[in-house]
């Protein structure tokens, strides 16, 4: 059974709710969804998942949260190269700025990008659940 990690920062909920839909997509594709805040995920735990979906919102200036998440992530991106992984996360402001600059990112580390991320603008509403469960199957293929 595939092992996929669903890692993300949330300060209102918004991105956490999305999360949870990740999880359950992942789960009903037949894989193991391991949900962990930025906070309890690290570097060391990038081998132990088949694949990871890391979640974070727009923060500040269209950047992502400084103190946990993008430290966490920082210190992954080492481990991107070849890496299954997928993005998303939510935003009260700004155009998605933030998520294409990750998304570059990722890929310039040589990231293996599942899939398209998921943006949702606050709480995410019935589109942006289904298109986060269609992340987490995406994931656990």
């Amino acid at each position: 059974m595939r092992k996929i990690a669903v890692v993300y920062w949330s300060g209102t909920g918004n991105t956490e709710a999305m999360a949870a839909s990740v999880a359950e997509g992942v789960q009903d594709a037949g894989a193991e969804a391991v949900m962990m805040t930025a906070s309890e995920f690290d570097v060391t735990m990038m081998d132990t998942f088949d694949a990871v979906a890391f979640g974070c919102p727009s923060m500040g200036a269209e950047e992502l949260e400084e103190s946990e998440f993008a430290p966490m992530f920082s210190a992954c991106e080492a481990k991107l190269s070849g890496k299954r992984i997928a993005l998303f996360g939510s935003y009260g402001w700004g155009d998605g700025e933030w998520m294409r600059t990750w998304e570059e990112n990722c890929k310039n580390n040589g990231a293996d990008l599942v899939c398209e991320p998921v943006i949702c603008n606050e709480a995410p509403d019935d589109e942006a659940i289904a298109a986060c469960k269609a992340l987490g199957t995406a994931l656990a293929q």
